[in-house]
């Protein structure tokens, strides 16, 4: 028999310590980014994968630069256009004909925007958390930093694109099959983690003295 696992399913809201009222597919957008990512469509998710699989190849292993590699995709794209233009005629087909990308400059200024305003939000909650206004989430911080650059100087920028890549791509599709049973293991986690810090707060952080916070003018 399968061991049961509680969740708060019926009561209308999303079971687990994450306390969440959406389903993983609207929390990742409910588009096509979000059906790749779950592997709606198989074929279309494992395409993706191969395809970033493949350019972690080319960059990593066979240690590809990009400049050489952009310019030889060139050449390939120009050299099949160039025989398909001139045996169009000879063939009785259509000469090829691309289609024009266009950005718009409001999609420009959208996505400046966003960009802007993430960094914004950022930098200042990395502020209040440098403050020590919030003991638990600056030492969270610090040991997370820690933790990235460890990681960070052990692999290469492209292999940690590619694991981050297969992390978003696996992840979530895992979850959503294994959502009850991820649930109760991160619930009993997150208890241990709380009692572990309770304790560390009364025998340590509370005697470390700190001097007034001065609050941020608006």
């Amino acid at each position: 028999m399968d061991p049961h696992f509680p969740n708060d399913h019926g009561n209308g809201r999303m079971g687990g310590p994450f306390h969440r009222h959406k389903s993983i597919h609207k929390l990742l957008g409910g588009g096509k980014v979000a059906d790749i990512l779950l592997w709606k469509d198989r074929n279309l998710s494992a395409g993706v994968l191969i395809a970033a699989t493949l350019i972690w190849y080319l960059f990593e292993v066979v240690e590809y630069n990009i400049i050489p590699l952009l310019c030889q995709i060139a050449i390939l794209a120009m050299l099949v256009i160039f025989i398909w233009s001139n045996a169009a005629p000879l063939l009785d087909i259509p000469p090829p004909r691309i289609p024009e990308v266009i950005i718009s400059e409001h999609a420009f200024r959208q996505i400046a925007q966003t960009i802007h305003y993430k960094l914004a939000y950022t930098v200042d909650a990395l502020y209040d958390i440098a403050c020590g206004k919030d003991l638990k989430k600056f030492l969270l911080v610090i040991v997370s930093l820690l933790i990235s650059s460890e990681v960070g100087s052990s692999y290469s920028f492209t292999s940690l694109l590619y694991l981050g890549f297969l992390c978003a791509h696996t992840l979530p599709a895992l979850y959503e099959r294994y959502e009850t049973e991820v649930d109760h293991l991160a619930a009993r986690g997150s208890e241990d983690i709380k009692r572990f810090y309770r304790r560390l707060d009364s025998n340590l952080l509370n005697k470390i003295p700190r001097g007034p916070v001065k609050t941020k003018l608006t």
